[in-house]
C-alpha cells in the first residue's frame, strides 16, 4: 500500500534495466511513482509497466503507479497542459534515470540528443514541481581516463573512453548548474558496472560483465557442435579438442592494456544504496556506488572455466592484438569485447566519503563464484533475455 508520508517520485527511465528495479523497490518501500515514459508500436507503456511489475512479482502494487505517455523532447515533455499542470502539483521528487547506454562513436549524435538535450524538458518539469530533491542517476565513469583517485565532485575531465562518459560527465555539470541557479536540490548517484541480483541472479538485462562470457560460450558452442556433428574439422585444425577429463581445451588468449580490474556491484546493492541516498542525502551531494573490492579478469577467466568445463584461456597483459598472429576464436573475441575491454582492466579508485557516510557504510559483495555461478546459469536458462518473461 502507499505511503502518504513519503513523496510521490516522478522517474524516467522504469522500462530500463536500473529504472525497473528501482521502481520495483520504491513500490514495496510505499512510495507513489509517476513513470514517465513511452509506449511502443506494440505496447502501451502501461502494459510495459504491467509486465515488468509481474517480472518482479508485485502486480498488486500497480495502484501505487501513474503511467504517463512522454516525450523528453518535446516541449512540456509532449504532455496536455492541464495533465501536465496537475502533475507538478503532486510531484514531489524526481529521479532521472533514463539514457542512452551506447559506446559507439557513430551513434554520438542519438547519445547526446538523448543524455543532454533532453534534459532541458525534465528540468523544466522540476523546477515548475517545485520539487523537494532532483536526484540524476549517473556514472562513475564521468571521471574519464583518469589514473587517480576519482573524487565525489562534478567532472573536470575533457578526456574520455566514449560518448557515452562524455555525455553523462556533461549532463551532470548541465544539471548542476541548472539546479544552482533555480534553487534545486540535487544528488548525482554514480553506480559503476552493475550486474544482477546477488542473491537470486536473476536480471534484466545482459550487456557489460554478461557480454565478454556470452562471447566466449559462443566461441565455445560453435566448437562444441563441430566436434560433434561436424568432425572435428574447424576445432581440431585450431588446435581445439575435449580433454579426457571432458573439458574443452579452448585456446583463446585476450589481449588487455595493463592490469587492473572491473569494478562491479549487483543490482540489488545499487538499489538499496540509492534508495538509502535519496532519504537521507544532503544538497550537492555526489555519491560512488562502487565496489572496493573490484574483480581481476583472471579470477573471472577462472569462474568461467569452472562453469563452462573450458580450458585454455589466458589473460595477457600489456600488450596489443593488433601486429599478432590470432586464431579465429581470438579475432571473433577481439570484436565482441572491443567497446568493452577499456573496463576489463581500469585502475581507477573511487571515492565512496558521501557514500558511506549517507548509507551507513553499505557495501557490495564481494564477485564470488557462487554469484557468478547463479547469474550465468539465469541467463543461460532465459537465453540471455530472450525468453526472460517466461522465467
Amino acid at each position: 500500500m502507499a505511503d502518504k508520508s513519503k513523496p510521490t517520485i516522478a522517474l524516467t527511465g522504469a522500462t530500463g534495466f536500473l529504472g525497473s528495479h528501482l521502481m520495483s523497490s520504491m513500490l514495496l518501500k510505499g512510495y507513489t511513482v509517476i513513470v514517465l515514459g513511452r509506449s511502443t508500436k506494440e505496447e502501451p507503456l502501461y502494459e510495459r509497466i504491467s509486465r515488468l511489475l509481474r517480472w518482479f512479482g508485485i502486480e498488486n502494487r500497480l495502484n501505487q503507479v501513474t503511467c504517463v505517455d512522454t516525450d523528453l523532447s518535446q516541449d512540456n515533455l509532449g504532455i496536455e497542459n492541464e495533465e501536465y499542470s496537475r502533475l507538478c502539483s503532486v510531484v514531489g521528487s524526481f529521479i532521472h534515470c533514463a539514457s542512452d547506454t551506447s559506446f559507439s562513436e557513430s551513434k554520438r549524435d542519438k547519445v547526446m540528443a538523448a543524455n543532454i538535450n533532453n534534459l532541458k524538458g525534465i528540468l523544466e518539469f522540476s523546477r515548475y514541481a517545485r520539487v523537494n530533491f532532483f536526484h540524476y542517476i549517473s556514472t562513475a565513469y564521468v571521471a574519464g581516463l583518469s589514473e587517480n583517485v576519482c573524487k565525489e565532485n562534478l567532472p573536470v575531465t575533457n578526456s574520455f573512453t566514449n560518448v557515452y562518459e562524455e555525455s553523462k560527465a556533461g549532463a551532470e555539470n548541465i544539471i548542476a548548474q541548472y539546479c544552482d541557479k533555480n534553487s534545486i536540490n540535487l544528488s548525482i548517484i554514480r553506480p559503476s558496472i552493475v550486474y544482477g541480483d546477488s542473491q537470486n541472479g536473476r536480471s534484466l538485462k545482459f550487456n557489460a560483465l554478461y557480454f565478454p562470457i556470452r562471447s566466449v560460450q559462443s566461441i565455445r558452442d560453435i566448437y562444441l557442435n563441430d566436434l560433434k556433428n561436424n568432425g572435428g574439422k574447424k576445432a581440431l585444425k585450431n588446435g581445439i579438442y575435449i580433454d579426457k577429463e571432458g573439458y574443452l581445451f579452448l585456446p583463446l588468449k585476450i589481449y588487455l592494456p595493463k592490469e587492473g580490474d572491473l569494478n562491479i556491484i549487483p543490482v540489488d546493492y545499487f538499489v538499496n544504496a540509492t534508495i538509502k541516498i535519496i532519504e537521507n542525502c544532503f544538497p550537492g551531494g555526489i555519491f560512488h556506488l562502487t565496489n572496493n573490492s573490484p574483480t581481476r579478469m583472471t579470477t573471472l577467466v577462472k569462474y568461467y572455466e569452472q562453469l563452462m568445463k573450458v580450458r585454455g584461456v589466458e589473460i595477457i597483459y600489456g600488450k596489443s592484438a593488433d601486429n599478432l598472429s590470432r586464431n579465429p576464436s581470438e579475432e571473433l573475441f577481439d570484436r565482441f569485447i572491443e567497446p568493452y575491454r577499456p573496463y576489463l582492466s581500469d585502475n581507477r579508485i573511487f571515492d565512496r566519503t558521501n557514500t558511506d557516510l549517507v548509507t551507513g557504510n553499505l557495501n557490495p559483495p564481494e564477485f564470488t563464484y557462487e554469484i557468478f555461478k547463479k547469474c550465468m546459469e539465469y541467463a543461460i536458462r532465459v537465453n540471455w533475455g530472450a525468453s526472460i518473461f517466461d522465467n
